[in-house]
């Protein structure tokens, strides 16, 4: 799923090119992922975008005056501009918003779930919106002072940190960096943080996204690719050794996801259980 840093540049890039065009016509090919209809998705046309912006992981298009499409990629969708406009075949297509030239702004999707989403709401209704209402605070560029208070509870960090009702904008890909940053192990319990623990890993939020962003800004350019080129040190670098101690990394599998660590420095030399392999066991 595209995480914070991946939108975010997306969303930027986008507005950079889009603001101030007018739509000349929309489409939902993917009828499943317009979940609104009141406005109607034809109210959209004939007006501009406005802004293009990020909330969380989620995409917000202002258009006009008092309209908002918000848009959600889940696990498998991608926000492109092209040049060229979709093919009726293209079974990816979910939303089409075009404008003149033949250019068009695209929602597509890979694989068979169809959950990306698509929402028309007038400006004033949009906070109420329950995805946004429920969202905790943005992870970036400023984290919560008080993140300790904010991460409390007994669940592990790696599950809390990508609770975006906790803290919105990071997922599988970032937590790991992230924590690997701090030196804190994934199962760590947020109740468990001492102050110190807590500074750490608010550190690390804020120099892990922003390397990201960083990096984005130097090599991600219109047209934005399928797949982004994410620099991660951690993440998936299973077998390899720690950019900073050498230990090998390892990891944790799950059913559709692995977790990346360093024994030596987070789990204070434990190598954690593969869980696919303690379901055999059972």
């Amino acid at each position: 799923m595209p995480e914070l840093p991946e939108v975010e540049i997306t969303a930027r890039r986008l507005d950079e090119t889009l603001r101030g065009e007018v739509i000349t016509s929309v489409m939902a090919p993917g009828i499943n992922a317009l979940k609104t209809f009141d406005p109607p998705l034809h109210a959209l046309e004939g007006q501009p975008i406005t802004a293009i912006r990020r909330r969380g992981k989620e995409f917000i298009l202002d258009v006009g005056d008092d309209l908002s499409v918000l848009i959600h990629l889940m696990s498998a969708g991608r926000l492109q501009l092209y040049d060229k406009r979709a093919s009726m075949r293209d079974r990816t297509s979910r939303l089409l918003v075009r404008f003149d030239g033949d250019r068009e702004l695209r929602l597509r999707e890979f694989g068979t779930k169809q959950a990306a989403w698509v929402k028309v709401l007038r400006r004033e209704e949009l906070e109420a919106e329950e995805t946004l209402a429920t969202m905790g605070p943005e992870s970036w560029p400023d984290p919560p002072e008080d993140l300790r208070d904010v991460l409390k509870g007994n669940r592990p960090l790696y599950t809390v940190l990508r609770d975006q009702r906790v803290i919105a904008g990071i997922g599988r890909s970032w937590v790991d960096e992230i924590l690997w940053t701090a030196k804190l192990s994934p199962f760590k319990r947020a109740s468990d943080l001492s102050e110190d623990d807590a500074v750490a890993l608010r550190a690390a939020i804020v120099e892990v996204l922003t390397r990201a962003m960083d990096h984005y800004e130097e090599v991600v350019h219109l047209p934005i690719p399928d797949k982004l080129p994410l620099p991660l040190l951690v993440h998936r670098h299973e077998g390899e050794p720690c950019p900073r101690c050498g230990t090998t990394l390892e990891a944790v599998h799950f059913e559709d996801y692995v977790m990346s660590y360093c024994p030596q420095e987070q789990t204070d030399g434990k190598v954690l259980k593969d869980r696919r392999l303690s379901k055999l066991l059972k």
